[in-house]
């Protein structure tokens, strides 16, 4: 729209071209919008007109200036359908995530629920007697599925969060080593540490960062095999802090990359716990930090994730 009034403009020498809409409401214009006020009104259809402010149009063709009147109103009206398209297209993409968030919640939710009611049944019995060594089995699946329900939660809420652009981000020096206890509260005894002496502070949000890598460490610890580690190897590179989550699991094929990125996705298309939220929220906290956040194949198999940040100054 603000080419063709421009065009208009300068072919016709006025100081401002503008398109008016239902009592005079301004819907476009270009040029000087204190230049004097000596207008041509020309009707654009449809409760529109296009004023042109300048010099008097004198002996110009009437044919022309309906022309101009007609093709500033069909694009007008051409832009207003195009932006309901996009609006229709966006909402249609928020009920098919809504209906994917059901579907995943539906499944992911009831299972930790189903495992903790069991267990609380079986321990209320009155009829039988656990043996000492069952009851603390029992009391520590209630246990883990109630952590596996609050990451879920956790999850839910962070990206609705980032859809909603209602992220808050508080960037201050912070030291990595402190960030990666979270990472061992979510892999306990199998994650190792490689860390360089010479690690300086990174300019990050300390709460978002232990997110992103209790996520990635949980991503990992799920799809290690039978007495594997997961690894964090932190550097630096330059004026970047580089920190690798690395696993040995079955890893995830380079054109499959991008895609385990998005909600709801899964290394290998089952559900193990989990909604598949972890990833793509990685990613995002990792980009609201002025981060990186990249996948590589691990040398032997497996899958390493890359978080690069910024030195703090």
């Amino acid at each position: 729209m603000g080419t063709l009034l421009a065009d208009v403009r300068e072919s016709l020498g006025m100081e401002q071209v503008a398109l008016l809409g239902e009592h005079g409401r301004v819907l476009a214009a270009v040029g000087d919008p204190d230049a004097p006020r000596v207008s041509t009104r020309i009707p654009a259809g449809q409760d529109l007109e296009l004023v042109l402010y300048g010099p008097e149009l004198l002996g110009t063709d009437p044919h022309l200036r309906q022309a101009l009147g007609a093709t500033a109103g069909r694009l007008w009206r051409s832009q207003l359908l195009a932006a309901e398209a996009a609006r229709a297209e966006e909402l249609d993409r928020i009920d098919q995530l809504r209906a994917s968030l059901l579907a995943a919640v539906g499944h992911d939710l009831r299972t930790p629920l189903a495992a903790i009611k069991a267990s609380v049944s079986t321990l209320r019995q009155e009829d039988i007697e656990l043996a000492e060594a069952d009851q603390r089995e029992l009391l520590e699946a209630i246990e883990a599925n109630a952590d596996r329900l609050g990451q879920l939660i956790a999850n839910l809420l962070d990206m609705s969060r980032l859809q909603a652009g209602a992220l808050s981000v508080r960037l201050i020096p912070v030291a990595v080593e402190e960030v990666l206890a979270g990472a061992l509260r979510a892999g306990g005894e199998r994650v190792r540490f490689e860390l360089a002496d010479d690690l300086l502070l990174v300019l990050a949000d300390p709460g978002l960062l232990e997110r992103v890598f209790e996520n990635l460490v949980d991503n990992a610890e799920r799809h290690l095999p039978e007495g594997g580690t997961v690894l964090i190897r932190g550097r630096r590179s330059g004026e970047r802090v580089v920190v690798s989550v690395v696993d040995n699991g079955p890893g995830v094929p380079p054109e499959r990359f991008e895609a385990i990125f998005r909600p709801f996705q899964h290394f290998d298309d089952r559900s193990d716990g989990g909604v598949g939220l972890g990833l793509a929220i990685a990613r995002g906290f990792v980009e609201a930090q002025d981060g990186t956040l990249t996948p590589a194949p691990t040398a032997g198999g497996g899958l390493t994730m890359t978080v690069e940040l910024a030195v703090a100054p």
